[in-house]
């Protein structure tokens, strides 16, 4: 596979990820809605790594701020912010010491205000690639 390929194939999944999100919101799984939002932010830093470094093979990590460091992504402080709140998703979804009372914080309106700031860091990210 050429450069433009790992691009396109983590930029897609990325994507289908959002869509995702969006499906298991819609289904009232909020706390799976975060935790794939996290994967698609991380899957798109990943196409933005690929882009800006001579390897094609990503960081294997989870971690949304070490991903866009590595990428050359540049964050605002609030960016950074949000990325450091969204990381702990990957964690708190996937855990059974964590899961319950994640599950218990993601309400509706929990989930709808970190999907839109989801969506809106996945728009500034694919935009530098």
């Amino acid at each position: 596979m050429e450069k433009q390929d790992y691009i396109k194939y983590w930029i897609k999944t990325s994507e289908d990820d959002l869509s995702s999100m969006e499906s298991n919101f819609n289904s009232g799984n909020y706390d799976w809605a975060l935790f794939i939002g996290h994967l698609s932010l991380e899957k798109i830093l990943k196409a933005l790594y690929i882009k800006n470094n001579t390897s094609d093979i990503p960081p294997r990590t989870h971690n949304l701020k070490k991903i866009a460091d590595e990428a050359q992504y540049p964050l605002s402080e609030d960016e950074s912010m949000q990325l450091l709140e969204i990381n702990d998703f990957n964690l708190e979804a996937r855990y059974p010491d964590y899961k319950f009372d994640f599950h218990t914080k993601c309400t509706k309106e929990f989930a709808e205000g970190y999907m839109k700031r989801i969506k809106e860091l996945h728009q500034c990210i694919a935009s530098q690639i």
